[in-house]
C-alpha cells in the first residue's frame, strides 16, 4: 500500500520534525507529533473530511554519526494513519 504522505523524520535533541517539502511539524512528544500532524494535513485542504489518510514516517539516517551507524542498521520508521476531521 503506498502512502498518501512521506516524510522525514528526525529530532533535534529537543523534538521530533516530519517534514517533506510541502509540509514540517515539530513536537516534543511522537504522541503530540501525532496530534500536530493531524491538525495540519487537515487544514491544508488537500483531503476530503473523512478521508483516511496514510504517512509513512521515514528516520533520518543522517543524525546518526557515521560511526554509530554500523551498529544501528535500522533506527525505526513509522506508518500512521488517521480520519481527517
Amino acid at each position: 500500500m503506498k502512502p498518501d504522505i512521506e516524510l522525514i523524520l528526525t529530532h533535534d535533541g529537543q523534538e521530533w520534525i516530519a517534514r517533506n517539502g510541502d509540509l514540517a511539524v515539530s513536537a516534543e512528544s511522537l504522541s503530540e507529533l501525532d496530534e500536530k500532524l493531524e491538525k495540519t494535513v487537515g487544514e491544508s485542504g488537500k483531503f476530503n473530511k473523512g478521508h483516511k489518510v496514510t504517512v509513512f514516517m521515514g528516520f533520518d539516517y543522517d543524525v546518526i554519526p557515521t560511526w554509530m551507524r554500523q551498529y544501528h542498521t535500522h533506527y525505526f520508521n513509522r506508518l500512521y494513519t488517521f480520519e481527517v476531521c
